[in-house]
């Protein structure tokens, strides 16, 4: 076998090893990426869910004629606000995911004012559409925490893929960087204060 042969063949074997890195790492960063942004769309769509039951029960509250209008105004415009902010899953920052969580935690509090209000309306706790309404945003809650859940249970694999040495050189190069975690709003450790004093 000729000298010059086997520096070839080694930088060949070489080249080919490379190549099978870089494509694996790719490929398996591209499917945890879409993992990603397949569970974001399931949290947005749970979002969603909650901002349609939200209009529903809006417009039934909005049926008692004396209801307080302030409360249902701020329910509306937290409404809004939820709906305007849009999160590209594949491009996801910190800062993005706090602006959402934000503006999601707004309209929670302003539900949860409009629930506490309507304690004192009889007639609107005896309609059997609200009664409705208010069972599915319970279920809709614990859907958007379970998609929440499982939103950060496909970026753990990701970031551990990205992150991790050597291929955090590999991630570099091909524009893989880790994603944020969602995580609760400000405050959400402190205890809810209940008062039924306002009655």
């Amino acid at each position: 076998m000729k000298k010059w042969l086997i520096p070839v063949i080694v930088i060949l074997v070489v080249i080919f090893g490379f190549y099978n890195w870089g494509k694996g790492f790719n490929n398996t960063a591209v499917e945890l990426n879409e993992s990603v942004s397949e569970s974001w769309a399931n949290v947005e769509t749970s979002y969603q869910r909650r901002n349609d039951l939200i209009g529903n029960l809006v417009n039934t509250v909005q049926g008692a004629a004396d209801f307080e209008r302030g409360t249902l105004v701020e329910v509306i415009e937290a409404r809004a606000k939820a709906t305007s902010v849009n999160i590209d899953p594949s491009n996801i920052t910190p800062e993005q995911l706090a602006q959402f969580n934000k503006v999601q935690g707004g309209l929670s509090g302003a539900l949860k004012s409009l629930l506490v209000t309507v304690e004192r309306y009889p007639e609107l706790k005896a309609n059997q559409n609200f009664l409705k309404l208010q069972d599915e945003l319970a279920s809709t809650e614990n859907q958007i925490l379970t998609a929440r859940t499982r939103f950060n249970e496909q970026i753990k694999p990701y970031n551990n893929h990205v992150k991790k040495f050597p291929n955090s050189i590999l991630a570099g190069w091909f524009n893989f960087e880790g994603k944020p975690y969602f995580q609760s709003e400000a405050g959400a450790e402190k205890p809810v204060k209940v008062d039924f004093s306002k009655k």
